[in-house]
This record gives C-alpha cells, sequence and structure tokens, in this order.
C-alpha cells in the first residue's frame, strides 16, 4: 500500500470479512492527500453504500456546514471511516469487521499524516481511547501515539438533537485554534456542564444514517481546547455506536 490509490483498490475489493458479501460499494474514504485535518467516523450508511463516499447523507451535509464555518471544506480534508463496508441493517460493526479494516485505516494515517485527527463518535475514539467515554472527552485534545486526537459528536447527534448544535459549533471552532497553536499546550477553565449525561446514556438507539455521539461539557468558544496525554492501551472498540445517538 504505498499511496492512498493503493488502499482503495484493496479495500474496493476486500474480502477479509463477511461485510464484503452484503455491499453495494466498498467505501475507501476521500479527501485531500495532504490534508492537515483528518476526519474518522464509523462506517457507511445507506447513502454512502450506495454511492461508494463517506458522509453524504443529512450527516454528511452537516459536517460540510461545519467545515464551511471554520473555513475549509471536504475537498482539503481527509474523511475515512473506522470500517469500509456497510454492515448490514446498519447494525455496530462486530470488533472482527473493525479489526480487519484496521490495517487500512493505519496505512491511511501513515500516508496523509495529518496535523490533527477528528474523531466522529464513540467507535472512532475508541480507537485511539478504549474504554473512554464521548460525553465526557469531547472537546478536549490529546496525545496519543505522537499524533493529537480531537473527539467530538458525531453530526446524527446534532441531526436529532438540535439543542446540541451549539456544542458542535464549539468544538469546530476549537479545531482551528488547535492547527494555530498546535505547538503548544493550551488549557481550558471549567465549563458549565448542558446536559445530564446519565440520562442520555440511558436513552434507547436510534439509527441516524451513520453514526452518533456527544459530551456533556460545554467548551467556550474563546478559549482552545486542552491537550492531554492518554496511557497506550490496546485498540478495543467501544460498543453500540453505529447507528446509534447517544
Amino acid at each position: 500500500m504505498e499511496s492512498l490509490e493503493d488502499v482503495a483498490r484493496l479495500v474496493k475489493n476486500c474480502t477479509d470479512c463477511q461485510l464484503h458479501r452484503g455491499r453495494t460499494n466498498a467505501v475507501p474514504g476521500e479527501g485531500n492527500p495532504q490534508a492537515d485535518i483528518m476526519f474518522i467516523g464509523e462506517g457507511p450508511g445507506f447513502r454512502e453504500d450506495r454511492e461508494g463516499r463517506p458522509f453524504v447523507g443529512p450527516a454528511g451535509q452537516l459536517l460540510e456546514s461545519l467545515l464551511a464555518s471554520i473555513g475549509t471544506n471536504r475537498k482539503e480534508v481527509f474523511i475515512a471511516n473506522m470500517v469500509k463496508c456497510r454492515p448490514p441493517d446498519n447494525r455496530n460493526p462486530a470488533p472482527p469487521e473493525i479489526a480487519a479494516c484496521g490495517k487500512y485505516l493505519d496505512r491511511q494515517i501513515e500516508l496523509i499524516n495529518p496535523k490533527l485527527i477528528v474523531t466522529l463518535g464513540r467507535f472512532s475514539l475508541g480507537r485511539f481511547s478504549p474504554g473512554e467515554s464521548i460525553m465526557r472527552v469531547r472537546g478536549k485534545a490529546r496525545q496519543k501515539d505522537g499524533r493529537t486526537i480531537f473527539p467530538v459528536l458525531h453530526p446524527a447527534a446534532v441531526l436529532r438533537r438540535q439543542e446540541l448544535r451549539g456544542i458542535m459549533d464549539e468544538d469546530f471552532q476549537a479545531i482551528s485554534r488547535i492547527l494555530e497553536d498546535s505547538q503548544q499546550p493550551v488549557s481550558v477553565p471549567p465549563a458549565t456542564d448542558l446536559i445530564n449525561t446519565e440520562q442520555i446514556d440511558q436513552q434507547p438507539a436510534d439509527r441516524p444514517e451513520q453514526l452518533t455521539f456527544m459530551s456533556e461539557r460545554n467548551t467556550p468558544v474563546d478559549s482552545p481546547a486542552p491537550i492531554e496525554n492518554t496511557v497506550n492501551g490496546p485498540n478495543e472498540a467501544a460498543q453500540s455506536e453505529q447507528l446509534t445517538l447517544f
């Protein structure tokens, strides 16, 4: 896999897990091969499977709006997913499926070498911080294996709960600040809780187009996000994010 084109070709012909049996199209990912920002979601939804492109449905439209709000667009970033084929009936991807796709995502990260990786939802967060709650770590930059990781909600969560839009807007503004000041550690004052996370944890799972998640902390727009160090651990998948909101 010497190039992103090589990765995409292998993904489109991959039969390493059972997901290939039901796909219409594999979804390798797309964007700028030299992007400063790489977004990682969970997996393709219905529209993505039909078109072979990531984030092309309603969640993708919201993502494009958020990118525009910080002066960029999907051609300037790179967008990928944890798994490259749509799980049947939009179920959660199984650990063996995530593991089978891991080599492709690893190589994409190596080839792009982004300054910032933005995880969209719990499953992609779990790749870098196994066992962490997206609701508690959202909006906080951290260092992992020499890379800066920034967890945010999944756009589908905001589509379901419009009161989360302000949180998402703030986190995207923080993305710009992190890139501008990526060499200096920054801190943030205590934030005011916006939502009851225990209540959200107990909500039944919905099935929006792709993946979701949210956080309990509100990082002020005029303050840069903190960067934390995490302890390396096994790459374990968090549970039940595919097409779930929280």
